[in-house]
């Protein structure tokens, strides 16, 4: 399966600020399972608890109750850049000058290597393997000359790829979204308090009113002289690229993400889906949780039943969060279980949302062969992934992608499946509002921030002319 990138919360001036950080990365949890951390202030103090796992592991009312403070920012991480380490989570925390930093990242930015380089090679000591603490050395070393929301517009000047930050310096909450607009990050308000958080699903819990997204190349700030929106430096895409598999998998279906509500989104996908390619079936299945909401749009476009003979295990983590092959293998097989009565003897259409190495799939159908299944069918709502991205979603290598090494029919063939339609990348943008406002990379290898991995996929790709 595919494994994500990180989840961010902020909330500046409340009372129980640490608190509504814990819940605020509770709702996101889905965005990493690695480790959590937050930070709060409290009269000019930073106090930060962070640990491996999740967040209800990781806290509890002891390590809540120690972190005082009206303003708060909180992490929730899946490694793109940097091991899975306890070194690793975040939110990062460094001193300079008399001044606590502290920030929280969600992207992968391409030139964190050449920026490394350059900054170890004029003394810089990392503590980290992550990029993060790179954005913070050139946050640090611009504050050297510039006011902290200066420097944090000199710092993001330097970065190339995708970026979202709530950092707190001094006594000021400041957001910032890079200018393609990779990965969302939204603004909303509870009472007077405004909060940041990379899904609204975080305000739901909360009862905080979602207010807008953080725009691409904003920088929002907050302080005791109230609200500023401001833009990074440099020149801006004319359009967004943002990250279209946030609708396709990755965020919840309740959250409104890039002004389009999920849940929508993904209905519609099955829809198209469906309309592209309906096979002859008894009825439409798909596999719990991700495929749910597009196989509901399919068999309504279809007008086929819809049925549930997969039932999920929901004390089982996601199969993709697991770091190594052996474990992602034991989540497929305990994480689903068959309803043996549905199965036997029956035609069945199978809705899912992507088909990445192909291990899950595989185990899937053979074990529906295995109950007496006379057809399988399966329909993917979105096309092809054929390349890696390179902006924070931490998907295989390309030799690692079952659609870039295999043609159509050997797909179906290693799948043992009776037919098998990927929505086509015209229906998937026809499925959203805003179509020329998304990044395709992963489907069809055009990379809007070069780096040296990109390239090196891009004449890969060359080499292989039909794959």
């Amino acid at each position: 399966m595919i494994a994500h990138e990180c989840g961010l919360f902020g909330i500046y001036d409340h009372d129980d600020a640490a608190r509504l950080a814990y819940f605020g990365l509770y709702a996101q949890q889905h965005r990493g399972q690695e480790s959590a951390g937050i930070v709060t202030l409290d009269n000019g103090i930073m106090h930060m608890h962070k640990g491996m796992g999740l967040v209800p592991d990781v806290f509890s009312e002891s390590s809540l109750a120690a972190l005082p403070g009206k303003t708060a920012i909180g992490h929730v991480r899946y490694s793109t850049t940097g091991k899975s380490s306890p070194r690793n989570a975040q939110p990062l925390l460094a001193h300079f000058k008399g001044c606590d930093i502290c920030l929280a990242h969600n992207g992968n930015l391409v030139n964190a290597a050449e920026l490394r380089e350059e900054l170890e090679n004029e003394g810089a000591i990392f503590s980290t393997g992550n990029d993060s603490e790179v954005f913070l050395h050139l946050l640090v070393r611009a504050m050297r000359d510039e006011s902290p929301i200066d420097a944090v517009r000199t710092a993001c000047s330097r970065l190339k790829g995708a970026y979202c930050f709530v950092i707190i310096s001094g006594n000021t909450l400041l957001a910032v979204r890079d200018p393609y607009g990779f990965h969302p990050l939204a603004l909303g308000r509870l009472g007077n308090s405004p909060v940041i958080a990379s899904e609204t699903c975080a305000f739901d819990l909360l009862e905080a009113e979602y207010e807008r997204s953080i725009e691409p190349g904003e920088l929002f700030v907050v302080d005791a002289s109230g609200e500023h929106s401001l833009r990074l430096s440099g020149e801006f895409p004319k359009k967004p690229r943002q990250c279209i598999f946030e609708l396709v998998y990755f965020a919840r279906p309740d959250s409104y993400v890039f002004n389009e509500q999920v849940y929508v989104c993904r209905k519609q996908m099955g829809w198209q889906l469906a309309y592209e390619s309906t096979p002859d079936v008894d009825f439409i299945m798909p596999f719990p949780d991700s495929g749910v909401y597009p196989a509901v749009g399919f068999a309504q476009c279809a007008e086929l039943p819809y049925e549930h003979a997969m039932i999920r295990n929901h004390y089982v983590g996601r199969t993709f969060i697991q770091p190594t092959q052996t474990m992602r293998n034991f989540g497929v097989r305990v994480k689903i279980n068959p309803v043996r009565a549905m199965i036997d003897g029956k035609r069945i259409c199978i809705v899912d949302d992507s088909i990445v190495r192909g291990t899950t799939m595989m185990t899937r159908v053979k074990k529906l062969r295995e109950l007496g299944a006379k057809e399988v069918h399966i329909r993917i709502s979105s096309p092809p992934v054929r390349f890696p991205c390179h902006y924070g979603v931490d998907f295989p290598r390309r030799g690692e992608l079952i659609a870039a090494q295999c043609e159509m029919d050997e797909i179906m063939k290693k799948l043992d499946v009776d037919s098998l339609h990927y929505l086509s990348i015209d229906g998937l943008l026809r499925s959203v509002m805003h179509s020329d406002s998304y990044c395709l990379a992963c489907f069809n290898g055009d990379y809007c921030v070069p780096c040296e991995s990109c390239r090196k996929e891009a004449l890969e790709a060359c080499g292989s002319a039909t794959k």
